[in-house]
């Protein structure tokens, strides 16, 4: 066997993975000092979009504007790519409200590279991970595929779907963790010999259709909105021009000839082991769950500004190709449809993420973090989320500082980490709105007020990223405090409201009398009002809005918020992290156990530990003297 060949540098961190939770992740260490060193497979793939080239959505684009206002990338790349954007769920309250585009996939790669070669202290390896080198518990290096060793006081590992990848088209199967990408192994391997918990989930992508064969003239049209961006920066700003994405829909015709690949569908002949998304099924998946709809929505989505690829959302599947061909040709508007590459599933190791801190840091070994979907998540925004977090916490462990753990009523990325680390993920977890308890105080407007200055504090956010945030916070309580004592008179308003079909009012009122209607909005009135215009020249939209949203909404923030702070008395109780439950016999056997195993760092935390009863807490507040 050849010696390893010892490369001249050691680190302070290698993040192992260049995909979008490895680009995060190797981003904020090398920006918060650490040397580090980013092992990547291929440089000219970085944060690929393997699937949809879309950042955001339901939740998602919360994150993503988390992700922003820490000090993250991901934000400024989607807008300096963006071909579409799209501010979902506008017909419901601003707690739902998210931000979505769609994204040149190789710009978006290309934009991901020329940010990270400009950080200094990051350095690049083009290379495969096979191995780890453990010393007395702790992380000390890696090995690579070439034989390299190199040296760090902390590993950042962010597979993606390579760990033991195995594509499925049919009942055709070939080992990749990407179409034409080799799957890794040996990883999996010695991490169990170690003691680690490992499991397999599956992912799946629609295939690709050549824009010059679709019909889109028999299709709904979907435009891009005029205004809208992910990141609080004014430079990033998008520059690309927009490109609109079309709705067509399957039918009864479409799923028979489905149906008649279901015995050659490596999901139901029990091929594939690993366990999918439920909430983003194939198109198999479907037609099979949902018998009685004769119809489902699919997306036809471009690819990138110049290129005819389009990306088919709600088709994924992983039948046989001739089946998936002969399917998309009965669809209206693809019926001389030609593909670039079949739809397929996708097959990995993942390791449960209750094996993990709050840090992210693995509790087995030490210096040695998870970060995408190597801990059972899905999608880019969740790896993003968790790679920043990582990286972070990664930089903060070398140099002797305590982790840096988000809340649950802070931001979208506490309850994502929060949910992984004490309940698991026993199928691929997708962030939604309804899995945060104050999803009204973690709105995609906000996400600068709540965790700019925690970002500045720590030294990812810019000075200038954080006096933009104070002067935002500054005027929009201004703005709040005008509209609360300023009035306006019968004759001002009157003619207006009658044209929006609103009550009259028939003595002065408060401004605020009037936002706090549901149809009338502060940039509508301010046209109206001299007052108000005055007060909101050179103001920009954004900030208006999160004005707008502060004062209709402040009852229910102010609930919220108490709700909220009520929660964080459990979460200062602290549990001693070696505590023996064992000597509490009250507890359920199970509780115990449970407790044992995850151990909680907080009563608050123990008591989202599904099998921790609401009795449970109540013996565990009485044994601390609460």
């Amino acid at each position: 066997m050849n010696k390893a060949l010892t490369h001249d540098y050691d680190y302070d961190i290698i993040v192992a993975g260049g995909g979008h939770a490895g680009c995060e992740a190797a981003a904020a260490a090398a920006n918060l000092g650490s040397r580090t060193l980013l092992i990547t497979m291929d440089m000219t793939k970085f944060a690929s979009m393997s699937c949809n080239p879309a950042i955001g959505g339901i939740a998602k684009g919360q994150i993503v504007r988390e992700i922003d206002a820490l000090g993250g990338y991901t934000g400024i790349v989607t807008d300096r790519t963006s071909i579409q954007f799209r501010m979902l769920n506008m017909s419901k309250g601003p707690a739902v409200w998210s931000p979505r585009a769609q994204c040149d996939r190789i710009l978006f790669s290309i934009e991901w590279r020329k940010i990270l070669e400009s950080i200094r202290g990051l350095y690049f390896w083009q290379d495969t991970v096979s191995s780890l080198i453990i010393e007395s518990g702790k992380l000390v290096g890696v090995r690579t595929v070439l034989g390299v060793e190199f040296r760090a006081k902390a590993l950042v590992l962010t597979a993606g779907t390579f760990l033991g990848g195995l594509i499925h088209v049919g009942r055709s199967r070939v080992s990749g963790g990407r179409v034409g990408e080799l799957s890794s192994t040996g990883i999996t391997e010695q991490l169990s010999s170690l003691g680690f918990d490992t499991g397999r989930m599956k992912t799946g992508t629609p295939p690709r259709l050549d824009g010059r064969t679709i019909d889109f003239s028999q299709m709904q049209e979907q435009k891009s909105d005029e205004h809208g961006k992910f990141s609080f920066l004014d430079d990033s700003s998008p520059s690309l021009p927009k490109r609109s994405c079309y709705i067509t829909h399957t039918s009864d015709e479409v799923h028979n000839i489905l149906r008649k690949g279901f015995d050659d569908s490596p999901l139901f002949t029990g091929v594939i082991k690993g366990v999918g998304p439920r909430y983003c099924p194939s198109i198999e998946d479907k037609i099979r769950t949902f018998a009685d709809k004769s119809s489902h929505h699919l997306f036809i989505e471009p690819e990138g500004i110049q290129a005819c690829e389009y990306y088919v959302n709600g088709f994924s599947s992983s039948l046989p190709l001739d089946i998936q061909l002969r399917a998309l040709r009965k669809v209206r508007g693809l019926e001389k449809v030609e593909i670039f590459r079949p739809g397929y599933a996708i097959e990995y190791d993942y390791f449960p993420p209750t094996q993990l801190r709050h840090s992210l840091e693995t509790r087995l070994i030490k210096g040695l973090f998870f970060a995408g979907q190597i801990n059972g998540t899905t999608g880019y925004e969740e790896a993003a989320a968790q790679g920043l977090m990582a990286g972070l916490n990664a930089h903060r462990l070398v140099n002797c500082q305590e982790a840096v753990v988000l809340k649950r009523d802070q931001a979208y990325i506490g309850v994502l980490i929060d949910d992984l680390v004490m309940k698991g993920a026993d199928e691929p977890y997708r962030m939604f709105t309804s899995r945060a308890e104050y999803r009204i105080l973690l709105r995609q407007d906000n996400a600068d007020a709540r965790l700019t200055p925690l970002g500045y504090e720590i030294g990812l956010a810019s000075a200038e990223r954080y006096e933009r945030c104070i002067k935002k916070a500054a005027t929009v309580k201004d703005i709040c405090e005008f509209v609360k004592t300023a009035g306006v008179r019968p004759e001002e308003i009157n003619e207006y409201l009658q044209t929006i079909n609103s009550s009259p009012i028939v003595q002065p009122r408060k401004i605020i009398d009037l936002v706090l209607r549901p149809e009338i909005y502060l940039e509508d009135i301010a046209q109206i009002i001299p007052s108000l215009r005055q007060k909101l020249l050179g103001t920009n939209r954004e900030t208006i809005k999160s004005a707008e949203i502060l004062t209709k909404y402040e009852g229910y923030i102010d609930r919220e918020q108490e709700a909220a702070d009520k929660l964080k008395k459990l979460e200062e109780l602290k549990i001693p992290e070696n505590f023996d439950y064992s000597r509490l016999t009250s507890l359920s056997i199970e509780s115990r156990q449970k407790l044992l195993r995850l151990r909680p760092a907080s009563i608050g935390q123990a008591s989202r530990i599904p099998g921790v009863s609401p009795s449970d807490i109540s013996i565990l507040l009485i044994y601390f003297g609460r």
